[in-house]
């Protein structure tokens, strides 16, 4: 094979255990991590650059360099380098302390102590120093350094088990199984360190489910999968030890390379700022050349006749040439209109938006302790603009907890609880629990509230018995009993451990189980069944069985799985009982439970004896073994008794399908994107009330070709976009109705989603999931769940919002807009990759309607004026150019320039962008459809841009042209005149502090003391700097620079100039005023409407109102879901993870389906998923 020695174009990986020599040649990443961007040296030059990528900086940089030189500069450069400075100080030590936290974090991975053998001998190493080809010890509950070979274990066949809460966030233990050849080494370090075998293996990639290689040892060859992988991120369990092979380390662990790129997140008003600033500059562009057109003309024609009269020594200069210079005089002069405290204030406004989500009292998890967190500051207003939101199924919208919740034994169901009258209660956490006591091995934990359900156990109505040793007896759950009577069940699904728990409950208790038996105590008395034969689970057969033989030497079938294919295997006898239990199957199943049928048969001793020489037959065929199996499986599961069925409620997190709803109602599209098999995904969609029994049709991609998913897809499309009628959702009445009128939903699996997402079909694809109400996409990879995000981000160009607690999420996080992580659940990696964190998902519906709202109202708005007070202080300068010969000089005085954004006008503005709220929180949240302007960027877009800075001009050219209209034939009370350059300063000044002042009273929602401080203060602090700088004192400090001694007080004793104040702030104001009242009153936006209703229900206090759960109307569907894998049976019935083996004796040898027949091993205690909560 030829060796590709570049990691960059790796095709495929040698790895030779125990050669660090052999395997550096290769240039295999070591096993540090670096999340960090910058260190001591690169900060500075990179972080600038990164900042002057802002245009705004590189354009206050260029206009630095402008002010330097003298012949154009007619402001001094401190006016533009002290802001411009503060900006890039402050951003710079914000980056600075965020890349330092991801320092800290890298450091405290990488000097993780890992046992490493070098040398012969096992020594303690940092994370970051363990080499691809290392052989690692590993014990019990210690994290997984880097991607394993599986090499040897302390259990036996070389089995160890494993949490995978890093990766997928599901809690449950997987099984690891190393090659038998290797297994064999155990833990000789002799043996281990003379290893040395060469792995050739597929190169670094994220699939988390996958991998092959091979192992070349001792001229043999040996095949690879991921059985026999460790994964970094997970943890060892119940495995006292295990020694591995370095495959890959550090970033080309799975787990890194499914954390993706860290993409840098802008919002879209950013985007639209940046096109903004753009517009801007080219309309400052536009009036320098105006500006020095006019003078250039009025040097020709009128500055010729005063040049006699300055006394120049030489004639330098022409007309174009001074119009030239007057052209960038004019672009510092009016470079305000894009002034660099907007971007200071902007920054400022995020940062305490992300704040208020972090302060948030109704957003922190008091169970964990676990508060919202705003991970960054940069992305807030976006919050108000999502329209479509992908979600993670368990851990994100489930807690990944069963609940036995209630049942149906021969037609009679038991769960429901009901009061004196007759009439059923709903279900609380004050309800009465029903009381065990009866039963010394109960959990304490188990809560069921139906007394009438252990009152029939105590009669001993055989049918209940036999329902509850059938949940006791069909499973493959391992038990360990650390303490006289305290069992633990280490259950590999949810769903089996709800239900053995609940026979445990009951008075049937599994205790313990070797290959050949299993031992329960039936109401206190210990019986043991001989285990003949487990029919395993698989996804086409949807049921699994045992054959036991009880004590009284009867054969028993007993079989659990999906209603819809075990009532096809019942006896016609059972035709009304199936009937009555159909009939109570519907009404579990409209209460989003998951469900399974439980059925029973006696079997002939005859009948079984020939069954089993059919599988011992079988099991040995060398082809076709699978189909020969399942026709045997299926021809001893006919004719069997129904006993009833069990429903059992996958919790909820608390509040997820009003949260739903509600965000419904928000027009915000919710896909669901999990890993979870088809029949889980749909019982939790039927849950959470995004998938309605009363949907016009509900479409399954399920093809496995090109053309399937294609014929399955524009046939929905068809049939959707005819019968689709776009109906108008949100008026505000319809909001605490029945959540939205019966439309469609789509859903796809894993295998058909890779073909659409093919470039053939992906519109196809967008076009029928729009059309749909609910999206779900069932087993998909971390990979496919980052390209469906992908693919609506570029078509629909709308923002996305992704949510998950897994590491299998983060591409997913990392994608999307918006990226939030669930944290307090056990694995962290999707809280460390995403952009805002919280404990439980109810709190999206806040985080978006209340704080993304607001923000996204607050920034608008604070914009909208932000560009219309500098249009209106800039452009004064623009119409005196026409009357002061194109001259530059400027209207107001160098000090006003340098103040007016940073003093007079700043915390006003930002006490609006901080603390406005057009609506209060309650109807925020009652009102979800107030969420809608934002999805449309109804609040600032281009239109709403060009109105601000129209209203600016208006404003500037009402400001500059009614003080000089009043003062050509004004004068002063003693007759002097009055119009002085100074004293027309000091009054367009006045005037502007005074109209933008008023302008931000009207703009303003919500008043609080600090608006009314902030407004208050800047008026009072305008005028004592005016008076303080034509002061008499400070000219006696600064002569030169404070010339204009008594010009404040001369001009604003005048009654004329306060009359001209006036009328000039009422000329600005009033037609505004006029504008706003008359929308308001003829054309009401539906928030003016829900202000009014707040104003007019304040005196009453605040009405909290909840949205109703949808009952659905029910109809006949299957609510089996079952989160069971295939192939445990097997590893009971084969022994391999018992230890110690005894002799015993059984009628029977014990059938397995891949060994045939096993000999006569058994266990005392097993220790299969013991797993010790840490």
């Amino acid at each position: 094979t030829k060796l590709n020695f570049s990691s960059a174009l790796e095709e495929e990986r040698h790895v030779r255990a125990n050669d660090r020599d052999y395997n550096e040649r290769f240039s295999y990443a070591d096993n540090r991590i670096k999340t960090a961007k910058y260190n001591v040296f690169t900060f500075l030059p990179i972080n600038l650059f990164e900042q002057f990528q802002r245009f705004a900086n590189a354009y206050f940089l260029v206009l630095l360099i402008l002010q330097l030189i003298p012949e154009i500069s007619s402001l001094s450069w401190f006016t533009t380098i002290v802001p411009l400075v503060l900006v890039l100080a402050i951003t710079a030590v914000k980056d600075a302390t965020d890349d330092y936290f991801r320092h800290k974090s890298d450091q405290q991975v990488n000097t993780r102590q890992s046992q490493v053998l070098i040398k012969g001998k096992l020594q303690n190493e940092k994370w970051m120093n363990v080499r691809v080809g290392d052989i690692i010890k590993l014990e019990n509950n210690q994290f997984v350094a880097a991607d394993l070979l599986l090499l040897s274990s302390s259990e036996p066949y070389g089995l160890c088990y494993i949490e995978t809460a890093e990766l997928d966030g599901e809690t449950n233990l997987k099984v690891r199984q190393a090659l038998t050849v290797t297994s064999d080494l155990g833990d000789d370090v002799a043996k281990l360190a003379d290893f040395s075998g060469e792995v050739i293996c597929e190169p670094p990639n994220n699939k988390l489910d996958k991998f092959t290689g091979t192992l070349c040892w001792k001229d043999n060859k040996y095949s690879l999968d991921n059985e026999k992988m460790l994964l970094r991120g997970c943890v060892l369990r119940n495995t006292e030890w295990c020694f591995g092979l370095v495959i890959f380390a550090g970033l080309q662990t799975k787990l890194m390379q499914n954390c993706g790129r860290t993409k840098f997140k802008r919002t879209s008003i950013d985007k639209l700022m940046n096109t903004l600033v753009l517009w801007i500059f080219g309309f400052l562009i536009c009036m320098g050349i105006i500006l020095a057109i006019g003078n250039t003309i009025w040097e020709q024609k009128v500055g010729s006749d005063f040049w006699e009269y300055l006394q120049w020594k030489e004639l330098t200069i022409n007309a174009v040439f001074s119009g030239f210079l007057t052209f960038w005089s004019y672009i510092i002069i009016l470079n305000t209109v894009v002034p660099i405290s907007l971007y200071v204030s902007v920054e400022v406004l995020r940062l305490g938006h992300s704040y208020f989500i972090n302060w948030d009292r109704r957003m922190y998890y008091s169970r964990k302790a676990t508060p919202a967190e705003a991970r960054t500051t940069t992305l807030n207003e976006e919050l108000g603009q999502v329209e479509f939101i992908f979600s993670d199924k368990t851990g994100t919208l489930t807690q990944n907890i069963m609940v036995f919740n209630k049942c149906s034994i021969n037609g009679k169901t038991y769960g429901d609880v009901y009061d004196e009258f007759g009439h059923k209660v709903d279900i609380t956490e004050k309800t009465p629990c029903v009381d065990f006591s009866f039963n010394p091995l109960m959990d304490r934990k188990f809560r069921f509230h139906d007394s009438s359900l252990v009152e029939a156990i105590k009669l001993e109505e055989p049918l209940v018995q036999e329902f509850f040793r059938l949940l006791a007896l069909c499973h493959t759950i391992m038990p360990e009993e650390r303490n006289e009577g305290e069992l633990v069940y280490q259950a590999q699904s949810p769903d089996e451990g709800a239900l053995v728990t609940a026979a445990r409950n009951f008075g049937f208790v599994f205790r313990s189980r070797t290959p050949e038996t299993i031992t329960l105590y039936e109401m206190g008395q210990a019986v043991t069944y001989q285990l003949l034969a487990i029919l395993d689970f698989n996804n086409v057969r949807k049921r699994m069985s045992v054959i036991v033989r009880n004590p009284k030497g009867q054969l028993k079938l007993y079989s659990k799985g999906a209603d819809t294919i075990l009532f096809d295997r019942l006896d016609p006898s059972n035709e009304e009982l199936m009937f009555t239990t159909s009939e109570h199957l519907n009404e579990f199943a409209g209460e989003g439970l998951r469900t399974l049928a439980l059925a029973y048969k006696d079997l002939d001793e005859d009948v079984f004896d020939e069954w089993m020489k059919k599988l011992l037959f079988a099991s040995t065929a060398l082809d076709n073994r699978e189909e020969k199996l399942g026709a045997l499986y299926e021809e001893i599961e006919q004719g069997m008794l129904l006993l009833g069925a069990t429903a059992i409620e996958d919790k909820l997190q608390e509040g997820v399908p009003e949260t739903i709803a509600c965000l419904t109602l928000a027009n915000i599209k919710i896909w669901v994107l999990t890993g979870d098999k088809l029949e889980t995904a749909m019982n939790i969609g039927y849950s959470c009330n995004m998938l309605r029994d009363d949907m016009n049709t509900v479409f399954i991609i399920s093809g496995h070709t090109m053309l399937e998913v294609q014929q399955e897809l524009s046939k929905d499309k068809f049939s959707s976009g005819l019968d689709m009628e776009k109906t108008e959702l949100y008026s505000s009445d319809s909001v605490f109705e029945e959540t939205i009128i019966a439309e469609y939903a789509l859903i796809i699996n894993g295998h058909s989603l890779a073909h659409a997402l093919e470039a053939d079909l992906e519109q196809i694809l967008v076009d029928v999931a729009c059309l749909c109400k609910t999206v779900i996409c069932c087993r998909v990879t971390p990979l496919q769940k980052a390209l469906v995000v992908e693919l609506i981000k570029r078509h629909k160009r709308a923002v996305t919002l992704a949510i998950g607690d897994g590491a299998n999420d983060v591409s997913m996080i990392k994608t999307a807009h918006i990226g939030v992580g669930i944290s307090g659940q056990e694995g962290m990696q999707a809280v460390l990759a995403s952009d805002y964190s919280f404990a439980q998902f109810r709190y999206l519906q806040r985080l978006l309607l209340v704080h993304g709202r607001w923000s996204y109202h607050r920034m608008c708005n604070f914009l909208c004026y932000f560009f219309y007070k500098n249009f209106a202080f800039t452009l004064v300068h623009f119409w005196y150019g026409f009357l002061c010969g194109f001259s530059a000089q400027t209207v107001y005085d160098q000090w006003f320039i340098t103040l007016f954004n940073i003093v007079y006008t700043s915390l006003p503005v930002l006490a609006m962008g901080l603390f406005d709220q057009d609506v209060n929180e309650q109807y925020s949240l009652r009102f979800p459809n107030l969420y809608r302007p934002g999805q449309l960027n109804q609040l600032f877009n281009k239109r709403k841009f060009f109105t601000c800075t129209l209203q600016g001009v208006c404003t500037s050219f009402i400001l500059f042209f009614i003080p000089y209209g009043a003062f050509m034939t004004a004068v002063r009370d003693d007759g002097a005149h009055i119009s002085d350059q100074q004293t027309f300063a000091v009054t367009i000044a006045t005037s502007l502090v005074i109209v933008v002042s008023v302008q931000i009273g009207l703009d303003t929602n919500y008043w609080t003391a600090v608006n009314h401080f902030f407004i208050w203060g800047s008026l009072a602090v305008y005028f004592a700097i005016l008076f303080a700088m034509h002061s008499d004192g400070i000219f006696t400090i600064f002569p030169n620079q404070f010339p204009f001694i008594g010009t404040a007080r001369n001009s604003l004793n005048q009654k004329i100039v306060w009359l001209v104040i006036l009328l000039t702030t009422v000329v600005c104001i009033m037609p505004m005023v006029a504008v706003r009242f008359i929308k308001a009153d003829l054309y009401p936006t539906q928030t003016d409407k829900v202000r009014l209703l707040q104003q007019a229900t304040r005196k009453q206090g605040p009405q909290e109102q909840n949205l109703r759960r949808v009952r659905r109307t029910s109809s006949r569907r299957s609510a089996y879901a079952f989160a069971h894998q295939q192939g445990y049976g097997e590893l009971i019935t084969s022994g391999k993870n018992m230890k110690v083996p005894t002799s015993s004796t059984s009628t029977y040898p014990l059938y397995s389906p891949t060994r045939g027949l096993t000999g006569t091993s058994s266990a005392s205690i097993c220790k299969c998923f013991r797993h010790q909560k840490h």
